[in-house]
């Protein structure tokens, strides 16, 4: 049984991620003639293409990718409850499946500042497609606490400031989701 959870969590996981990847990236407008952004954009396309005739996009938002992320999540977290013969309401699913999307939005900006901070200390290439990326993704959550907490000695702590307010985030959310959908 843990074999199979383990399986369905690596598989939905990998597509969950490129998914939200590219919707990130589109909101922050990153872009998408980087190498890394059209490997996203190839592997997404099929199921968004079809979606996005039925699910228009608001205000550059591409609700297609939100509507596919929800409905990949929410699938994942019914058959995981279903193997492990879970009791939850389809109200507790419902919720787990936006707390889920949730932890992956914070994740991917956790993990996203995480490397990027490591990569500064080797002085990477600016214009690898890796670095570059990282950049776009991160900026416009490191750029307001940049502002607040200007760098000191030259040392910019605002990745550190960041890194913090997304692990409390996430655990608030987990408290919050957890005993919502009946965990707790």
């Amino acid at each position: 049984m843990t074999a199979t959870v383990f399986l369905i969590q690596t598989v939905f996981g990998f597509y969950l991620l490129a998914v939200m990847l590219r919707f990130l990236l589109q909101w922050v407008r990153a872009d998408f003639y980087n190498p890394l952004v059209q490997f996203l954009v190839r592997i997404t396309n099929p199921p968004l293409l079809l979606l996005r005739r039925i699910i228009p996009s608001y205000r550059g938002l591409d609700l297609a990718s939100l509507a596919l992320a929800f409905v990949l999540q929410l699938v994942e977290r019914s058959l995981i409850t279903l193997l492990l013969d879970q009791r939850l309401s389809v109200g507790g699913i419902l919720l787990l499946t936006v707390a889920e999307l949730f932890r992956l939005v914070i994740n991917i900006y956790l993990w996203g500042i995480v490397i990027q901070a490591v990569l500064s200390w080797v002085n990477p290439d600016p214009r690898h497609p890796a670095a570059r990326v990282l950049t776009q993704l991160t900026d416009p959550v490191l750029r307001p606490v940049r502002r607040w907490l200007p760098p000191v000695s030259g040392v910019d702590l605002s990745p550190m400031v960041v890194v913090v307010g997304l692990i409390f985030i996430s655990l608030l959310l987990q408290d919050l989701f957890g005993s919502w959908a009946g965990l707790r």
